[in-house]
């Protein structure tokens, strides 16, 4: 008689995530909000820092790209509802592709508004808007590190991606009603 063969073995379960699978990317994300703030409220503001030909200065090229950025931010909600299949039938192909790059290119705007911040203006706070206005900006970038460090963990949960996607979305669009939407409103609307 032949012996029996060895049972076979298969692959480990994949480990569910825990409490702590987001500890890092929050930990590192706080970490770089919390700087930025340090660095604006202890940077002494020079006045200028980014300005671009065509534009009346410094100040209305970062409420336009402020405005771009907020403009594909709207972009990305879309294409991750339709991505999560929210809008109902709709749900193109290539929601996934229109969801990354609306990101990449949001982003891309936002560093050079978040230079001049920084390096220009500092983290103010004279007013509640201007306050905000700081507190919201840190807060953003933190959130995207955080963002951005979750999305490679394998095993969160359903709901990890979507809230933080919400929580990054819901802090550009209060940056920009602080800044773009209220130069709008108070200056014009001129470049």
């Amino acid at each position: 008689m032949l012996p029996e063969p060895a049972p076979a073995r298969s692959a480990p379960a994949p480990r569910a995530a825990g409490p702590t699978t987001l500890f890092v990317p929050l930990l590192v994300g706080a970490a770089v909000a919390v700087a930025l703030g340090v660095y604006g409220r202890t940077h002494t503001p020079t006045g200028i820092a980014v300005n671009v030909a065509g534009f009346s200065g410094p100040q209305t090229v970062k409420v336009w790209l402020g405005s771009a950025a907020a403009l594909f931010a709207v972009g990305q909600l879309l294409s991750a509802l339709a991505m999560w299949g929210r809008l109902g039938p709709f749900s193109p192909s290539w929601a996934g592709a229109a969801h990354r790059w609306s990101g990449r290119i949001a982003f891309l705007l936002a560093v050079p508004v978040a230079v001049h911040c920084l390096y220009a203006l500092g983290f103010a706070d004279h007013d509640l808007r201007t306050l905000a206005h700081s507190a919201l900006g840190c807060f953003f970038f933190g959130a995207f590190t955080t963002k951005m460090l979750a999305l490679p963990r394998p095993g969160l949960a359903g709901w990890t991606l979507p809230v933080l996607g919400g929580v990054l979305f819901t802090a550009l669009m209060g940056v920009w009603l602080t800044s773009s939407v209220w130069y709008f409103t108070t200056f014009g609307v001129h470049r």
